[in-house]
């Protein structure tokens, strides 16, 4: 069901809690190494502000474990933040007590507040209700826009919107609710999925998900070397995960899915080592798999070519490694081809989000979702904690 919006709030003179994903990754120095979350979530701060609101945002950064530590202080994304949206941003001491809640409450219109790490308190986490309370006791208003925690049941994520009479969802959640819905819903076919990475154990629900719904779906990444195994295929030194052999072999006889029929391989997977290619039923025995082979590649282009809607999560090789690249490198260069061809294009998870950024492609296609775990765990059919808590309209 659609949930109530940002839009569907009246937040004129009113302290809107928003939740955002500010998880961004920091160097040695502590600056910012990449704001694509950030300036995901300003669309919604900024309509709060143009509507009279007064923006309380809070996130997590990193893993504090419960307890204060500088080196993940939220003070480096206020002040990209302040950048970002030409207002001033309050930083809050931390998320609750007494001075934040009067920093709250003197809140002017045209500043922002951003409370500190909410994961500095072990409550966060564990969903504890009086934290959750806590927190609501800031704001008026909740807007949840932060769809790459909304499937972790934390306080600031589930919690806190029982506090509300109409939580809510901001832009950036809608836009993921809608690719990735439309997607399993009521998807422009053919429907085609290519999912990749290294470990099976991660994806086999979202897999066997798919397959219900898709037209295709085609197997890359280090994960297809655990399909081989169970085809009876010697795999050399290959990544492989024994425990889901049986499961990998229940799915060999699905007539939708795809497995690469060449691989490179490589005595290393290690940078300054050539490749080459053999057929996936012919891998050396002292050899690591790395990439699809050129004929997959061909294959695997060709289902993108004739595909209207296409979900793609994790890289096909060691993509980092420039030799080991290319079949990373061409499906994602097939799949932007296809969006501006008129297919709905939809790519998740960290890894492959990352591959479109070193191939300079993040632009070229119709949705990236932020969400790694949040995206695999919605298409995988599960019910996210954070998506549920909010009002249906």
């Amino acid at each position: 069901m659609p949930k109530v919006s940002v839009k569907d709030l009246d937040v004129k003179g009113k302290r809107v809690f928003i939740r955002v994903d500010f998880n961004v990754p920091l160097d040695d120095k502590l600056r910012i190494t990449d704001d694509t979350r950030i300036r995901a979530s300003v669309p919604t701060i900024e309509y709060v502000i143009k509507q009279g609101g007064m923006p309380i945002l809070a996130s997590h950064l990193g893993r504090p474990k419960g307890k204060p530590d500088p080196r993940l202080s939220l003070a480096p994304v206020a002040e990209r933040l302040e950048e970002l949206t030409h207002h001033k941003v309050l930083l809050a001491p931390d998320c609750v007590g007494g001075e934040v809640q009067k920093m709250a409450e003197s809140l002017r219109p045209g500043e922002i507040l951003l409370l500190e790490n909410l994961r500095f308190h072990a409550t966060e986490e564990k969903n504890d209700p009086i934290f959750s309370r806590e927190l609501a006791r800031l704001a008026d208003l909740y807007v949840n826009d932060a769809f790459g925690s909304a499937h972790r049941a934390h306080a600031s994520v589930e919690g806190i919107a029982h506090h509300f009479a109409t939580p809510a969802a901001g832009f950036l959640m809608e836009k993921e609710l809608k690719y990735l819905d439309g997607a399993l819903r009521e998807p422009k076919r053919p429907l085609l999925a290519i999912i990749g990475g290294a470990k099976v154990s991660t994806k086999i629900g979202v897999i066997k998900n798919l397959l219900k719904t898709v037209d295709h779906l085609a197997i890359g990444g280090g994960m297809c070397f655990t399909f081989y195994k169970a085809r009876g295929y010697n795999i050399g030194k290959s990544l492989c995960e024994d425990d889901f052999l049986n499961e990998a072999k229940s799915l060999l006889g699905n007539p939708k899915l795809y497995l690469p029929s060449d691989v490179l391989v490589a005595t290393a997977p290690t940078a300054g080592v050539i490749g080459r290619t053999v057929g996936a039923d012919a891998i050396p025995e002292d050899f690591y798999g790395v990439d699809i082979g050129e004929k997959s590649i061909r294959e695997i282009k060709d289902l993108i070519n004739s595909a209207k809607t296409i979900v793609w999560n994790g890289p096909m090789g060691i993509f980092e490694i420039d030799a080991f690249a290319r079949g990373t490198d061409e499906v994602a260069k097939a799949v932007a081809d296809a969006t501006v061809r008129g297919a709905v294009s939809i790519v998740g998870g960290g890894d492959t989000i990352a591959a479109l950024g070193k191939f300079g492609l993040v632009d070229k296609i119709s949705h990236a979702s932020t969400g790694g775990g949040a995206s695999l765990e919605f298409l995988e059919g599960i019910e996210l904690p954070g998506v549920k808590a909010l009002k249906e309209k």
